[in-house]
């Protein structure tokens, strides 16, 4: 099996096109050609993760954050992240991440703090405007096919709908002669745009049928930043912090004043979801539970909601465990290992 048949699954569940601005997910380093001898999961792709790649006798490491944010002007081995690339291009290594555009669906990492959490009735916290629209027109007798190959390819579903189109009829001018017309409607996610095309250009009797693509501002409520749930139970506040820092592993919570009222409703955001307070206050989270807060934002609680801090490794540390479900529940011809690396840089005393 080939790398690219991988890294083609991982984007099918997490479309790169979901990622943020400052984001590089997918192939850093390797040939999606190569045959994958065994994979590696891991957080961090660091120096330790690749050398426990090649004692085990993996060619393919998955990381969550991306190795490379930025492009590199030199590759001399003055930094990790360059000693990594060079590790890597030297023993064959191919390194694939996966970072915010698996933040950002509803079964990626923030479903995972959830389910370690045990909250019930997730949703995504702040959805994300990632729907599209296309209009194209066909002849009359084509029409059913037409939303049929543009249903196959997922057209028409979002939220909690499937196959939704609308059909109106007309007179197409072409050349001075009018001919009786179906303008089809469809929404669709913005990560299926090409194969929506190519499903019409194959069904069409057109060689170059027309179309027209344009963004809505609609929500996508299973694409975007954070999730927000229910416990199964109301419980108090120093309750919850207890099954918080046993449950997600974590050494130290700092935490905003705590407001003496019962824990019902929780906010989550893997790694840095400091932006996401205002939408967790907004749905009326007790808790808001996530990582790298500075000193002056913990203020913005505002004894509207506690604000845990539980350490940016520590929320996404299961995110290992996500990739090892996904990957062993489809594939069965290599060997899939967990790092035994931690990779966390910061220590407490």
């Amino acid at each position: 099996m080939k790398v690219k048949q991988l890294t083609q699954y991982l984007e099918s569940i997490a479309p790169p096109v979901y990622q943020e601005g400052y984001d590089n997910s997918g192939l850093i380093t390797g040939n999606p050609n190569a045959n994958i001898k065994g994979v590696l999961l891991c957080l961090d792709a660091t120096e330790a993760v690749l050398d426990e790649a090649i004692k085990k006798g993996c060619n393919v490491v998955v990381a969550h954050h991306p190795i490379v944010f930025k492009g590199l002007k030199r590759i001399t081995g003055r930094n990790y992240v360059e000693r990594v690339i060079i590790k890597a291009i030297k023993n064959d290594l191919s390194i694939y991440a996966a970072h915010t555009n698996l933040d950002n669906v509803h079964t990626g990492v923030n479903a995972k703090i959830c389910e370690k959490l045990g909250l019930k009735n997730t949703r995504i916290l702040a959805p994300k405007s990632t729907l599209k629209k296309l209009t194209t027109y066909v002849s009359v007798q084509e029409t059913d096919a037409v939303r049929g190959a543009l249903f196959k390819v997922g057209a028409g579903a979002y939220n909690d709908v499937q196959q939704a189109s609308f059909t109106t009829l007309g007179v197409g001018t072409r050349n001075g002669a009018g001919d009786a017309l179906s303008r089809v409607d469809v929404v669709f996610e913005q990560a299926l745009e090409g194969q929506m095309i190519r499903a019409l250009q194959e069904v069409s009797s057109e060689e170059n049928p027309l179309y027209e693509i344009i963004s809505i501002e609609n929500k996508h409520h299973q694409i975007g930043s954070g999730m927000i749930g229910t416990l199964p139970r109301a419980m108090l506040e120093t309750t919850f912090l207890e099954r918080l820092k046993t449950r997600m592993k974590t050494g130290c919570i700092r935490h905003t004043e705590l407001l003496n009222k019962n824990v019902k409703t929780v906010a989550v955001c893997g790694g840095s979801g400091g932006f996401l307070l205002p939408h967790a206050v907004r749905q009326g989270a007790d808790f808001f539970v996530t990582a790298d807060y500075k000193y002056h934002e913990f203020f913005d609680a505002d004894s509207n909601i506690v604000i845990a801090d539980i350490g940016h490794y520590e929320s996404e540390q299961f995110t290992i465990d996500l990739f090892n479900e996904l990957i062993t529940q489809k594939f069965s011809t290599f060997a899939v290992y967990l790092t035994k690396v931690n990779t966390n840089p910061v220590r407490y005393f």
